[in-house]
């Protein structure tokens, strides 16, 4: 059966980042957008009028242009914040949610507001400093313990831009409870010490709309394990249709 995908990227990154597995679920004839956030196709841009709702907009806006219906949108890291809002203002076009080591939105909640107070404070201070922009990490710490080679780290980082900082800042609005929209949440092993999620992510397994799934890998499993993430975004789909 043909599914149609959405791809959002997490934060530094655009749609090149999902290509593995926007090829991937081609292959298996899939209809599959990545998509490219406001102010992460160049370093350049200005990025002063880019907010969380802004990119939030970005993926509502592709879904009217291009008539996509009983889409699965799959939002990793700080997309989830943005893949979940979208599911609740169009449950017409969303058919299910699939966070990939995704932040939750919560009403009224920044996606900063859950780092402790020290690191939510040098966040602010470095994307202060960098015009505007959360600044990309940099090749060791990319790497450090996620299951990428030096070269796949390398390879994220050169072609990361840096992130639109308002977008961590502002909060998320949802006009119905996260519990109601039809999730599945992708945990990657590597990511967690002792297997433990945040509270928030924890919470959701006891909620029968929402399915847990497991991958042995690290932060970025569209390039460090793309094929396992391709079997299991199809699985998900194929168990929930």
């Amino acid at each position: 059966m043909k599914n149609c995908f959405v791809l959002i990227p997490g934060p530094w990154t655009g749609a090149w980042v999902w290509e593995p597995v926007t090829c991937g679920l081609r292959a298996l004839g899939h209809h599959v957008r990545p998509v490219t956030l406001s102010g992460l196709a160049s370093p350049e841009a200005d990025v002063s009028g880019v907010g969380l709702a802004t990119h939030v907009d970005d993926v509502l806006m592709l879904l009217e242009a291009e008539d996509l219906r009983n889409v699965t949108l799959v939002g990793h890291s700080y997309s989830g914040i943005v893949a979940g809002q979208v599911a609740d203002r169009a449950p017409g076009r969303v058919a299910r949610t699939v966070f990939v080591e995704g932040f939750l939105p919560h009403d009224g909640t920044s996606m900063l507001q859950v780092f402790p107070e020290r690191q939510r404070a040098d966040e602010l201070r470095l994307i202060a400093e960098n015009r505007g922009r959360w600044p990309v990490p940099d090749v060791a710490a990319v790497a450090d313990g996620q299951d990428l080679s030096i070269e796949q780290a390398r390879w994220l980082v050169e072609r990361s831009v840096g992130h639109p900082g308002r977008t961590l800042s502002e909060p998320a609005v949802l006009a119905r409870p996260l519990t109601q929209q039809r999730a599945s949440y992708i945990v990657c092993e590597l990511e967690h010490f002792d297997g433990r999620v945040s509270d928030d992510v924890a919470a959701m397994r006891a909620e029968p709309n929402w399915t847990f799934h497991t991958l042995k890998t690290g932060h970025w499993p569209m390039v460090s394990a793309p094929d396992q993430l391709v079997t299991l975004l199809t699985d998900i789909v194929s168990q929930q249709n």
